[in-house]
């Protein structure tokens, strides 16, 4: 019988990618280890593609004379639109089980269950006033770093999440999202991607100067190194990562981000 191949199946994982990370009508075909190590690979590129959805938004809202702040709530809410409101409300899961205090097995009941706490509903509303109060003050500076703003946070967000499924990384339960890809990457996998989105985010940026190419870069490295502190912390607490934690991580870098991005304007 020959040996399973360990070459990732990229039609596969990215249908994977878009099919969990997104709400686009991608049917994922395949649930096995081997494609969710593939569909965690490209979390990026559908951040990527999610990013450029979220840009055209406020740029069309800018075209018809709108400001930019409604450019900017029309930027935020898109990325919430793609992914039925599941990042936010991880976001919001994680931070009421960080906030209750209690012991890790009590925590993921209170994450999993429907309701939002006070701490969720607290986080969920400084998250978003960040993002959209960023997200305004770089359209008001120039279309175009807003637009790049809103397109590579949205890129920088779902690459937290391919290093959170890196090797070592344990899931928190036996089932759920966070189990399926909890540990599937390799961590030469996971370095090489952060390698190419920030490549990728400088390059974006150098269309503009080269001192925007730094600054996206230092953007994605910002989000990155805050998803990881995030991540640990919630490793500590929860005994691993959730489908919520996901979801947490994505948010907190897709916000760092912006605040780099939109910081010494």
């Amino acid at each position: 019988m020959p040996a399973p191949s360990t070459t990732p199946p990229w039609p596969d994982g990215l249908r994977f990618a878009f099919g969990t990370l997104t709400a686009l009508p991608v049917r994922v075909t395949r649930w096995d280890r081997d494609a969710a190590r593939a569909g965690m690979l490209c979390a990026p590129v559908a951040g990527a593609a999610v990013g450029t959805a979220s840009a055209a938004a406020g740029l069309l809202l800018l075209w018809l004379g709108a400001g930019p702040p409604l450019a900017a709530v029309a930027s935020a809410a898109v990325p919430a639109v793609l992914t039925r409101g599941l990042h936010l409300d991880g976001l919001a899961d994680t931070a009421d089980g960080l906030g209750s205090g209690k012991p890790a097995e009590d925590a993921l009941r209170i994450m999993k269950q429907s309701d939002i706490g006070p701490f969720g509903v607290i986080t969920l509303v400084l998250v978003l006033l960040a993002q959209v109060a960023a997200l305004a003050q770089l359209y008001g500076g120039s279309l175009a770093r807003g637009a790049l703003a809103a397109a590579v946070s949205a890129a920088g967000a779902r690459l937290t999440l391919t290093l959170a499924a890196r090797t070592g990384v344990p899931a928190a339960r036996p089932e759920g999202l966070g189990a399926a890809v909890a540990g599937v990457v390799p961590v030469r996998g996971a370095v090489l991607a952060a390698a190419v989105t920030t490549g990728a985010a400088a390059a974006a940026g150098a269309w503009i100067g080269v001192y925007d190419a730094v600054r996206t870069a230092l953007a994605v490295l910002a989000a990155a190194g805050a998803a990881e502190l995030l991540l640990r912390h919630c490793t500590r607490r929860f005994g691993g990562v959730t489908g919520d934690v996901f979801g947490a991580l994505a948010e907190t870098a897709a916000t760092v981000s912006l605040l780099v991005l939109c910081l010494g304007r």
